[in-house]
């Protein structure tokens, strides 16, 4: 009898491993046991009945363990960011809801009357104002469970540590309501006339609506940001995208409503399309993805602007198949030799992408052959002036005036976009197996 021992008079003798067990409250049991006569089982149930709730805990700490851990959020979190109402909004829906509440009922002195109305409707101005401070707090997403192009477009669209600061002040202003709000319900409460507690209800809502008026400037702040987030286009992993890449005005825009369903606006001066647009391709039963970016300049990565950022991003996050517009005609406003250095800065970053090269506007070239060779070179720079002249080796050209080569473009992209969904099939394989 050494593995028994005698835990409750009601239960007997039980399994020592499960008496030694620390789930197993035992004050919590015993009381169970000895509530009620109907409940005082025999010893041989007591010990089914105990050895079933040592089994159920260890089942439930079990499934505890083996919870996974938070995984991060795949693309498209912000579009399910909560709506966001303008503070001055959330403020006089507070006030006019909080002065419908009524004093409870039965309460025939006037004094504990007023008081009681004082209190109530402090608490329900509270409970009103940071309600929706509440939801917006613990809806947006956090940024770490982002992905990684996402975290990346909120740096860069809204500002380094932008998104964090926005968000713990409406914390704040939420915790300090709740604050002021209780503080002056008991001052109401505790008042000793039906004229003080007036006062007093007057006074906590004197606060409560500069407080909010003051900091409500916070909520202000991630609607704009909840605005500017939920604008952004929705990328889908598993489907091939297509991303335009080139320095400004080099004609991607109008590649991108030749080639997709996307029309961006087309104007000639730098950086134009103030962002990434989403087009899709159709092709046959097949749905694809293109991208537009803004223009690359010839400069390092510290002095580059958000919009360029915003296309590093693109590439550097999406498993994107390049298409790069070059423009030899001089018209862009990039230089062809610059334009040849940022393709080689690109081309050597991402080097593992599926790639296809594009010359624009080739209906200007074969008007002025001399126009793409005005500026002067170094003749033992030879892959410069090859550059000049030609393009990069195997380069398609096109003119969306004139319509030559897009036929021949669009039976290029679409090789590239079937070896693309091939590639991302055998990325994913690879990854089930590992």
């Amino acid at each position: 009898m050494k593995n028994y021992i005698h835990l409750y008079p009601a239960v007997g003798l039980v399994p020592l491993a499960v008496a030694q067990m620390p789930s197993i409250p035992s004050i919590s049991l015993s009381r169970i046991i000895s509530s009620s006569p109907r409940l005082r089982p025999s010893p041989s149930s007591s010990l089914k009945y105990v050895s079933h709730l040592a089994a159920v805990h260890c089942s439930s700490e079990l499934s505890l363990r083996e919870k996974p851990l938070a995984q991060p959020e795949k693309l498209g979190a912000f579009q399910k960011l909560p709506m966001v109402m303008p503070s001055i909004d959330i403020l006089h829906s507070a006030l006019r809801k909080a002065k419908r509440v009524s004093p409870t009922k039965g309460i025939a002195n006037i004094a504990k009357r007023e008081r009681n109305r004082g209190a109530k409707q402090l608490d329900a101005l509270m409970k009103e104002l940071t309600a929706p401070l509440r939801d917006y707090t613990n809806n947006f997403p956090k940024k770490h469970y982002l992905h990684s192009y996402e975290r990346a477009l909120v740096e860069l669209t809204i500002g380094i540590g932008n998104y964090e600061e926005v968000l713990g002040k409406v914390d704040s202003l939420r915790k300090k309501v709740i604050s002021v709000g209780k503080e002056h319900a008991s001052f109401c409460a505790k008042s000793m006339s039906k004229r003080e507690a007036e006062e007093r209800l007057q006074e906590g809502i004197d606060k409560l609506e500069e407080i909010f008026s003051l900091d409500g400037i916070a909520v202000d702040q991630l609607l704009n940001i909840a605005k500017n987030l939920r604008a952004m286009p929705v990328v889908d992993l598993e489907m091939p995208t297509l991303c335009l890449v080139g320095a400004p005005n080099v004609g991607k825009s109008s590649l991108v409503r030749i080639l997709s369903t996307g029309k961006p606006e087309i104007c000639n001066y730098p950086f134009t399309t103030r962002g990434i647009l989403m087009g899709h391709i159709s092709l046959g039963y097949q749905h694809y993805q293109v991208t537009d970016t803004p223009g690359l300049l010839r400069r390092e990565d510290v002095d580059r602007n958000n919009l360029e950022k915003l296309t590093l991003a693109a590439l550097t996050h999406l498993p994107t198949a390049i298409l790069y517009v070059h423009d030899l005609t001089g018209e862009c406003g990039t230089s062809p030799s610059d334009q040849y250095m940022i393709y080689k800065d690109i081309k050597r970053r991402f080097d593992d992408r599926l790639w296809v090269d594009v010359i624009s506007k080739s209906d200007l070239m074969q008007e002025s052959h001399v126009s793409f060779m005005a500026e002067e070179v170094d003749r033992d720079d030879y892959e410069m002036a090859l550059y000049q002249n030609m393009g990069p080796a195997g380069a398609l050209r096109v003119s969306v005036k004139s319509e030559d080569g897009l036929s021949e473009l669009k039976k290029r992209v679409h090789e590239l976009l079937t070896r693309q969904m091939d590639k991302i099939r055998s990325s994913e394989e690879k990854r089930a197996y590992d």
